[in-house]
């Protein structure tokens, strides 16, 4: 299994941390994005969309965080990681599909700005960062973990990496005491491995 990858992204750092909590190992192929890598010919055969992570796995390639986390927890994960049950599995992907927009819309490019220089809008992404945090949690005020199971699923994979690196944007963290009170549950799972900021 080879996992294409930038260390300091948080999409492809939930993979990672995804492979550790269901103890399964990747080679990392680092890819340069600041360089262009990611815009290279060689890289362009691998992911046509010139995004990253890319898994390939047994000769498949699987593109899109969300989708290499839904098909490693299918194929190596336990059922608890995307449960099979229609409303658990109903759950789960409206939770991928919030951190695919709210938290990339809102936290994601708050850090992008402070961390990497690009240019946003930052009144409407500072906004668009305090509604997705207010909102996670006062989802976390009822319910340990997003899918409101009584164990993780990728959900909280999926949303964790960009939440958790909020303060890397100058977004500011403290008023959110269940947010934190997920976040230590998140970092106490067996397998758990972190990345620079976290």
């Amino acid at each position: 299994m080879r996992l294409y990858d930038m260390e300091l992204s948080g999409n492809c750092y939930k993979v990672r941390l995804f492979l550790g909590l269901i103890g399964q190992r990747a080679q990392l192929q680092s890819v340069n994005i600041l360089g262009g890598e990611h815009r290279g010919e060689a890289y362009l055969r691998i992911n046509p969309r010139g995004l990253l992570p890319a898994l390939e796995d047994d000769g498949a390639i699987v593109v899109d965080s969300q989708a290499i986390l839904t098909y490693l927890a299918r194929r190596y994960g336990a059922e608890s990681w995307l449960p099979l049950e229609p409303l658990s599995q109903a759950r789960v992907a409206s939770w991928l599909s919030f951190a695919a927009h709210e938290v990339h819309q809102g936290p994601n490019m708050a850090r992008l700005h402070k961390k990497f220089g690009m240019p946003i809008d930052v009144a409407k992404v500072t906004a668009a960062s305090l509604a997705t945090l207010a909102l996670l949690d006062a989802h976390l005020a009822q319910h340990h973990w997003l899918a409101e199971g009584d164990a993780p699923t990728i959900a909280d994979i999926a949303v964790y990496p960009y939440v958790a690196l909020a303060g890397e944007g100058a977004i500011d963290l403290s008023p959110y005491k269940h947010l934190h009170a997920w976040f230590a549950r998140v970092r106490a799972l067996p397998g758990y491995i972190g990345m620079p900021g976290l």
